[in-house]
């Protein structure tokens, strides 16, 4: 053994160690045991994180990215398996011939000089080391900790206890680096097929957890519940069995849920320990806490302090984390990507009796989705709404034909017809989140990133919670409507918060609300008129167009319609009242609101010809009413309306012949169908510039029948762009500008949209 590694084992002296890769839970927390061991640490990384921010208040010099400086003093330099060998700092380390180790090798080195505890298993290490850990802390044992998450009751994920003979650690199997431990109690949670990237076969990790459990100096306590921990670790000769049944030296009985929580009785070697309550639910943990409770016990914790530390236990993050709960929903992150380790959340989730479960997951790794494509079938059926991101890579590359959609179809072949893959996590979420109901249970599940989208769907849930109270019986409020369906052009991504109030009331309050909360809102009617990106918009999609808003009532030579009335309705109320002057709304396929915020026309008449005034919430929230000329209406715009939000109008019109109103109205039908094209369509695509109208400078282009995908220029109507079935917002937009470029060059001429084109380019994240 070199003087700097024993230096190291003893922590008698300073050194200058240098973590490469900081960033990651585990270098992060043999971060706080060397600085709590009073070395002179460094550490450098890609990116920065909170974690290396509080490293740093506490005394780390960190650096990003990596670079060689970083380690030109160092004395020891400790790395994780994910480091490549063509990392600078790695090379300069190599080059300078300083002490390399490796995280596992560095973490045993510091764990040598006390009592340690190893919990190991291919799931389930993380909760039960934290919990471990607090048993031993309410017990009155300090124990040093290091422990792969975040861990809210703990402080943090690693500590070192400098008076302490005892340290908890989760041990890493993932690497092989198992090896690498001398325990004095090993517990074993678990062991299946697992980490397949790394290992051949299952025999393998078997001869990989054995190492440590050969050198087990205390007990081995495993779980005899599990097929692969029995095998394992039954005729060694220190086995401590824990389980469900009386053969084992700690069981429990009596089992079951109350909320959140597991309440149990616990037998000790055939003597009861009493009633206990765990802080956290699931049958799965209630085998974790009977491994803890062994080793606390084993360490000389009495049955009272084991009570209470069961009792306060609330967990690591990402281990059925609550992220939000109301009386409608309940959001939930849990870092499970394992199929034993997702039935067994699911299993823990159902155990609340939300009405279904909705599942957003993210596999991990190529390699893994590959072998354990057909495992993930049955385990993620046991949710009713299933939601599948792109593979997480971690550091593997691509497998050809391997995505989620394996996943999905091992999943449907079990007969469930509630799933559906994706390639973008954010279109996964999205589509999730507008499928949600009252009484779902939303789980975000995965090793990757998945849990930023789960984060951000609990604060939209969230939102939606409060839009939805100032709604009354008859309005509604979606998450993540899809665009597509409500607009003439049948393109567009979601719409973050889609809000459908029936009454003015609950509109003004909408509105009043997203100004105090400074949420983008955005007025939708029919959708005519209008191309959304494929990103979506976010903030608040307004739908009003039911209830009061879809109202037309005659009052002598007027009409007062609410703005969600069809342009079509009013021509036919106007008929029937005999009034004439509304023949030209025949042709408009819209809604008032929409041709008042345009200033809409046809048939050499427009909008606020007609609009005598118009109902609006004004900046301060009320609800005033606004003379026509007021609100400055120029050709296919009204700026003020921008800032202000139509609630309804009062049209003029004046007395009629019911024939010379029927001719008219027939008139404008026909000549709709005559001059546009009846294919999907936001109407018409580009004003008409001063010498010639749009349409026909399209035609003497040539430009007809031009086409991007199934958004072409229309053959009926050169200035409409259809969507011949399939089209997205982006092939829109690109034939749009190809037009604008052609007629630039070729005659000069600058081409505005008459369409309004609003949204995001790709799906808004967290």
């Amino acid at each position: 053994m070199s003087d700097v590694l024993r230096q190291l084992q003893k922590g008698e002296t300073s050194l200058r160690v240098h973590l490469i890769g900081v960033a990651g839970s585990g270098m992060s927390g043999l971060a706080w045991l060397l600085l709590g061991q009073g070395h002179r640490v460094s550490g450098s990384d890609k990116v920065s994180s909170d974690e290396t921010e509080r490293l740093v208040a506490a005394g780390l010099a960190f650096q990003c990215p990596h670079s060689a400086e970083a380690v030109a003093d160092a004395e020891v330099v400790i790395h994780s398996s994910a480091i490549r060998p063509t990392n600078v700092a790695l090379a300069a380390a190599q080059k300078r011939g300083c002490l390399l180790l490796r995280r596992a090798e560095a973490l045993t080195t510091l764990m040598h000089s006390r009592r340690n505890v190893v919990i190991s298993g291919t799931h389930g290490k993380t909760t039960t080391s934290s919990l471990t850990t607090h048993l031993f802390r309410t017990a009155g044992l300090t124990p040093s900790h290091y422990i792969g998450a975040e861990i809210p009751l703990l402080g943090r994920n690693a500590h070192w206890a400098p008076e302490s003979e005892w340290f908890i650690a989760e041990a890493d199997e993932s690497d092989g680096t198992l090896i690498h431990y001398q325990p004095h109690h090993q517990v074993v949670l678990n062991l299946e097929a697992e980490h397949l990237d790394f290992y051949p076969d299952l025999e393998a990790i078997r001869e990989v957890f054995l190492v440590p459990l050969q050198k087990a100096t205390g007990s081995v306590i495993y779980c005899r519940a599990d097929e692969g921990a029995e095998a394992l670790c039954r005729d060694l000769p220190q086995a401590v069995p824990y389980g469900w049944d009386e053969q084992c030296e700690y069981f429990a009985r009596g089992v079951k849920r109350k909320d959140s929580r597991m309440q149990f009785e616990i037998v000790e070697r055939g003597e009861s320990l009493g009633k206990f309550t765990l802080g956290i639910s699931g049958r799965h943990n209630v085998l974790n806490a009977l491994a803890a409770v062994a080793v606390a016990r084993a360490a000389g914790a009495t049955a009272d302090r084991i009570r209470d530390g069961l009792e306060t236990f609330r967990g690591a993050r990402r281990r059925f984390e609550t992220l939000f709960r109301s009386p409608d929903y309940q959001v939930v992150d849990d870092y499970g990507h394992h199929p034993s380790e997702i039935a067994a959340t699911l299993e823990a989730a159902r155990g609340l009796q939300p009405k279904r479960i909705a599942v957003l997951f993210q596999p991990h790794r190529y390699s893994r989705t590959q072998k354990l494509a057909q495992d993930f079938g049955p385990a993620l059926a046991l949710a009713e709404v299933v939601a599948l991101a792109p593979i997480y890579p971690a550091n593997e590359l691509p497998i050809e034909g391997v995505t989620s959609q394996l996943i999905a179809e091992e999943v449907a072949r079990v007969g469930h017809q509630g799933v559906e893959s994706f390639s973008d996590p954010a279109e996964a979420c999205a589509a999730l989140a507008n499928r949600l109901q009252p009484g779902d249970l939303v789980l975000s599940l995965g090793a990757g990133n998945i849990h930023l989208f789960g984060k951000a769907l609990a604060r939209d849930i969230e939102t939606l919670s409060f839009l939805r109270h100032l709604l009354g019986d008859g309005g509604e409020a979606r998450l993540y409507e899809p665009m597509r369906k409500h607009t003439t052009l049948r393109v567009g991504g979601p719409a973050q918060f889609w809000v459908e109030p029936v009454t003015e009331k609950e509109m003004t309050r909408v509105v009043a609300f997203c100004r105090k909360m400074d949420l983008p809102l955005t007025v939708v009617g029919r959708g005519s008129n209008l191309v959304v990106r494929d990103g979506g918009i976010r903030g608040v999609v307004l739908h009003p167009m039911k209830g009061e808003f879809a109202e037309v009532h005659v009052y002598g030579n007027e009409i007062v319609a609410g703005v969600g009335a069809r342009l079509k309705k009013i021509a036919s109320v106007a008929q029937k009242a005999g009034l004439t002057g509304f023949e030209w709304m025949e042709g408009i396929p819209g809604n008032l609101g929409g041709a008042l915020r345009m200033n809409a026309g046809a048939m050499g008449v427009e909008t606020f010809d007609q609009a005598v005034s118009v109902r609006v919430i004004d900046e301060s929230n009320e609800v005033v009413e606004m003379q026509g000329p007021e609100l400055g209406a120029a050709y296919r715009n009204v700026e003020s309306l921008r800032r202000r939000y139509a609630l309804s109008a009062r049209l003029v019109g004046h007395p009629g012949k019911s024939e010379a109103i029927a001719s008219l109205l027939q008139a404008s039908k026909e000549k709709r169908l005559s001059s546009q094209p009846l294919a999907a369509s936001a109407g018409c695509t580009f004003k008409n510039p001063e010498s010639i109208p749009a349409g026909q400078l399209v035609e003497e282009l040539g430009l007809k029948g031009r086409a991007i995908g199934p958004a072409e220029v229309s053959e009926v109507h050169g200035n409409f762009i259809v969507n011949r079935g399939g089209a997205s917002a982006s092939e829109v937009l690109r034939l749009m500008e190809e037009i604008q470029e052609i007629a630039r060059q070729e005659r000069g001429l600058d081409l505005h949209p008459e369409v309004q084109i609003l949204g995001e380019e790709t799906i808004f994240d967290s």
